[in-house]
Parts: C-alpha cells; structure tokens; sequence
C-alpha cells in the first residue's frame, strides 16, 4: 500500500513546504485540500495549475486526490452542485490528480430514500465528465452517510445506472473514524465499499466525544484491524493520514508527527502481510 497525508493537517502550507515534508519522511503522495484558505483550489489559474502539477513531478510524491466539499445528498437544485464538481474535476485533471473527494451531506431533516436517491442522480450526471477528465469521483463515509452500509445504497445504483462503461468514474472513500463512530467494524465496511474502493483516510482520536486529532496509534481507532482487512482483502492502494489540524487549534503541529506516523503504518503493514 502507498502512503500519503493531507494538507488539513498544515492548513495554508504552500507546496514549497509541504512537499519536502513528503519527501522527507517517506510518503509516496499527498491529498490536497480544495479550499479557498489553500494554495491550491478550483479559483487558480492555468500557470498556478500548471507550476503546482511541475511541483509534484519534480518531487517525485503524486496528487493523491483533491478534497472537495462538494455535498451530492443535499436538498436543493442539482445545477449548483454538478457545478461545483466540475470545477473540482477540471482541477484534479490539470494537477494530474486521480481522485476527487465529495461528501454526501445530506439534510438531517431529509427522508433517507430521497437523500440517496439525491445523491446517486447527481454522481451519475458528474459520471462523464470525471471519465473525460480521467479522474474517480469518491464519496465519503461521512455525515449523513458515515458507514459503508450507507454509502454503498447511494454508489450501487450509480454503478447499476452507469453499467461497464462510466462506472469506475465514482467510488469511495473510506474514512475509518466516521465508521467507527457509526458503529461498523472494519470487516464489515470492507465488504460494503470493496467493489468501489478508491483509498481510505486514516487517523486517531481519544474517544467518541473527544475527537481532537491524535498522534496514529495513540488513540482508539482500530487502525491495526483496518489495515489487517485490508490486506487480507488483497487491496492494494493508498493509505491517507488526515491529521485535521485545521479545525483544532491546540493540536500537535503535524509535522513534527510525521515521521513516527510513517513508522506506525509501516508496521501495521508488516504485521498485516
């Protein structure tokens, strides 16, 4: 499996920093988060596009994929949404990136059946495009969807409406800390998301109520037991650590947690094989 880490865990980092980082510890790739308080998101132009895939490609780490917020299972007009993932899309395919990150955000209000409905019509319109751009749209087990079982009722009718063709266009993403706390084993989550797979977002945290970003392996996610699944499974692809710094001030600085992060999932790899 490759590793990579996002950039929520060093908010506004430009890629001049965050690259060496990679390096430096001994990732193969980095997730990049698409937002406005970024260096790099849909508003940048072609020469900023252009200059940040060179930046990649020089380093030698890959775009693992651009965290969108783009929410497919929201109320409202599709026209705004499928917009937006567009946008995400065309800057994934400039960067060289193979995936796009959306969650499904569905209203708490919201019948559950139009939710998924919702949100599988709109990643079947967003299909194409992300097959012209040859990039994955990946939904996410989070929010009103945070579990596999849930996710997996909105992407099998999307791969039964897209057939052969446009179907590997959209997939998953699993984030093992929005399972946990909906209460699904990893053994499970496996079995719901492993025909959509894209790659999966680890992390740790104290407790259920106490979600403040920790160092990977200091908390109580059941990394060791994803990581096992996974490779009994015989999946092959990314590990991502997102480490969300952003949204928690008094948390570690990540970098200084990189390298031991590289060294914990390095040995739940050897352990696993």
């Amino acid at each position: 499996m490759k590793l990579a880490f996002s950039t929520l865990g060093v908010p506004g980092l430009p890629l001049s920093d965050v690259l060496p980082l990679a390096t430096r510890h001994g990732y193969h790739g980095v997730e990049l988060r698409a937002h406005p308080e970024e260096p790099v998101h849909p508003g940048i132009g072609a020469t900023e596009r252009a200059t940040a895939r060179a930046a990649f490609e020089d380093s030698g780490v890959e775009v693992l994929g651009l965290a969108g917020y783009v929410r497919v299972a929201a109320p409202g007009d599709d026209t705004p949404v499928l917009d937006e993932l567009r946008t995400l899309l065309d800057l994934a395919h400039d960067l060289g990136a193979p995936y796009v990150r959306v969650f499904p955000g569905g209203d708490p209000d919201q019948d559950p059946a139009t939710a998924d409905a919702t949100a599988a019509r709109r990643l079947t319109e967003g299909a194409s495009h992300a097959a012209d751009a040859g990039v994955r749209i990946l939904l996410e087990t989070h929010d009103s969807h945070r579990t596999g079982e849930r996710a997996v009722r909105v992407l099998g009718p999307v791969s039964h409406q897209l057939g052969p063709v446009h179907h590997q266009s959209v997939g998953a993403l699993w984030d093992v800390m929005h399972t946990w706390l909906g209460s699904e084993q990893p053994a499970r989550t496996f079995a719901a998301l492993a025909p959509h797979l894209g790659y999966v977002q680890v992390k740790d945290i104290a407790s259920a109520e106490d979600t403040t970003p920790l160092a990977l392996g200091a908390g109580v996610l059941p990394l060791a037991e994803c990581v096992e699944v996974l490779s009994r499974g015989g999946w092959d692809g990314w590990l991502c650590w997102e480490y969300e710094k952003r949204w928690y001030e008094a948390a570690a600085p990540l970098p200084g947690l990189l390298a031991e992060g590289r060294e914990h999932l390095g040995r739940l790899l050897h352990e696993a094989a």
